[in-house]
């Protein structure tokens, strides 16, 4: 027993030389001390997990740098900023190795450079749309799968790492179908892109977290404590608040002047001194017995009338459960990462009046309704009754589960993608157009198919009854 240990302790010491040759520091080994940071870090990249998690940044990471490289412009560079986040996750990875667990404001330190990777890609998503919006908002939010690695337990509000992987590519699938869609005969470069982009993360990371980090990371209770983020100098004093009264408005109240004033002027009123000197209309006068009008109205003062826009009046932005069964989405503008996580077969989710917004919903729930809503996304896993649309334009919807039943009414423009589990969904419409539904292709790496649902029927009366067909079009 005793000669094993000995042997076990030579050949650390002779792997401890020749790390400190190889790298030209000196590693002191006593009883409670500890390997130089030099050392220990060279020990941790030679982990299998983190040279597994360098085959992921080679192999899938560099497939769509490739991609990338073919397309250049904007597509290009949000490209590097994933390989950047993927880099900045390595070396995280390597120093929790070295590193105890920190608290949950040291954890926010400790992640903050992978943080400000994330935040270079959000910023590519801001300000005036490119024509590769798509491609760069399923990269961007693509690396919300990267926050797996703050998972530390199941009371930290996250899913569980492999879980949360999944979650998170799930709403960057819903542009990067969008770019499938798009070039799918148009340009395979695009296509390709969107598929290295896919599988980065599925099965990618998600098999990379799977086989390494089930629980999440792993850190060293013997490691050195976390560091924080070095503070900068402090900033500049507030400005003081502003006054809440003027100069202008601390002068005394003219309210007494002012009534004086109307009682002065109503006195000449009923005294008749101001309309003495009113001309008197006559019958020819009157606009009625004027020869040069006439009742019609013209077209210019009509145009004028009708010209006026209307404005609609909505109410606050929303976003509650309500009594503990429905759920409340309205009047949501331009909000792309709205999320119900929390939800149970039992619940409803309504969405009214809402614009150009994306809205996840996350689990299984009753019935799903959009109403009066332009350019909302909705991705949605289960729905135990239906999924209707209403008096919408231009929506897209994306099931990830089963529906029984989807009811498009009184929409213009719909965009619906099921997947394999929801193809005997029964689809019913009534005063729409421009429904359009994709269906996944005939294998795991076909395109997604588009289907065109009819909007014009021939009706003929056949046998004292009337047959309904839709209309189809042939070319000449």
């Amino acid at each position: 027993m005793e000669e094993d240990l000995i042997k076990r302790l030579e050949a650390a010491v002779t792997r401890l030389e020749g790390i400190s040759s190889n790298g030209g520091g000196v590693v002191s080994l006593s009883r409670g001390g500890d390997f130089s940071s030099a050392a220990g870090t060279d020990i941790a990249s030679s982990d299998p997990s983190i040279l597994a998690y360098e085959d992921l940044i080679s192999q899938c990471v560099g497939r769509a740098l490739t991609a990338a490289e073919k397309i250049g412009g904007p597509v290009l560079d949000v490209t590097k900023i994933v390989a950047e986040a993927f880099a900045s996750q390595k070396e995280l990875l390597v120093r929790i190795k070295q590193t105890q667990k920190p608290d949950l404001a040291g954890l926010a330190g400790f992640l903050k450079p992978l943080n400000d990777v994330t935040m270079k890609a959000n910023a590519m998503t801001e300000g005036k749309r490119s024509d590769f919006f798509n491609h760069l908002k399923a990269a961007c939010d693509s690396l919300s799968a990267l926050a797996w690695i703050a998972f530390t337990g199941k009371d930290c509000g996250m899913s569980m790492p492999i879980a949360h992987v999944e979650e998170s590519w799930q709403m960057a699938e819903f542009y990067n179908n969008k770019v499938l869609v798009e070039y799918r005969n148009k340009d395979a470069d695009h296509v390709e892109w969107a598929k290295a982009l896919k599988e980065l993360y599925l099965p990618g990371l998600r098999e990379y977290v799977k086989s390494h980090y089930p629980l999440g990371p792993v850190w060293n209770a013997s490691g050195k404590p976390a560091s924080a983020p070095a503070k900068g100098p402090p900033g500049a004093p507030a400005p003081p608040p502003a006054p809440l009264f003027s100069a202008e408005s601390s002068k005394p109240s003219s309210s007494s002047n002012q009534k004086q004033g109307m009682s002065a002027v109503f006195q000449q009123l009923s005294s008749g001194a101001v309309t003495s000197g009113l001309r008197k209309v006559t019958d020819d006068m009157k606009t009625k017995n004027r020869a040069d009008r006439s009742g019609a109205v013209s077209a210019v003062e009509k145009e004028t009338r009708t010209s006026k826009p209307a404005f609609s009046k909505t109410g606050p932005p929303k976003m509650e459960l309500q009594m503990g069964r429905k759920w409340a989405v309205e009047n949501q503008i331009g909000k792309k990462d709205l999320v119900i996580s929390e939800c149970d077969s039992k619940q409803s989710v309504y969405i009214y009046g809402c614009k150009d917004s994306v809205l996840q919903i996350q689990g299984k729930v009753n019935n799903i309704t959009i109403d009066k809503c332009t350019k909302v996304g909705v991705v949605f896993t289960d729905v135990v009754a239906a999924f209707e649309i209403v008096n919408c334009n231009n929506v897209e919807v994306q099931c990830q589960g089963s529906a029984p039943t989807v009811s498009v009414d009184n929409t213009t423009g719909c965009q619906l993608y099921l997947n394999k589990d929801s193809l005997e969904t029964a689809i019913t419409t009534a005063k729409s157009s421009e429904i359009n539904v994709m269906v996944p292709g005939a294998t795991p790496d076909g395109d997604w198919v588009e289907h065109a649902l009819p909007q014009q029927y021939n009706h003929v009366f056949t046998e004292g009854k009337f047959e309904t067909t839709p209309v189809s079009h042939s070319g000449a």
